[in-house]
């Protein structure tokens, strides 16, 4: 699945996928200095349980990768992750 950076302004960001200007899935973030404050994922319940969550969460911290950003997990499901996958050990805040 596509995921689209996106400026929600101020120091907010997303990725996220759109069809048909219908939101189905989001990840949202506030930077902070060089600390992504991971506060929301949505997934649409059409696509729940197909890990699309995950490759959110795996987009946001390549993204993370990328800029030399940590990631704090706020988000339920970010907390979860964080603590079920080791592969987020580098970018943990």
């Amino acid at each position: 699945m596509e995921f689209t950076f996106v400026e929600l302004g101020g120091d907010a960001f997303a990725f996220r996928n759109e069809q048909d200007g219908k939101l189905l899935a989001e990840i949202t973030w506030t930077l902070l200095a060089d600390v992504m404050v991971m506060d929301h994922t949505y997934v649409s319940e059409d696509l729940r349980g197909q890990g699309v969550a995950k490759e959110l969460l795996d987009r946001a911290a390549a993204y993370a990768r990328e800029k030399d950003y940590k990631m704090e997990a706020v988000c339920s499901y970010v907390v979860t992750a964080f603590n079920r996958y080791k592969e987020y050990e580098d970018v943990k805040a």
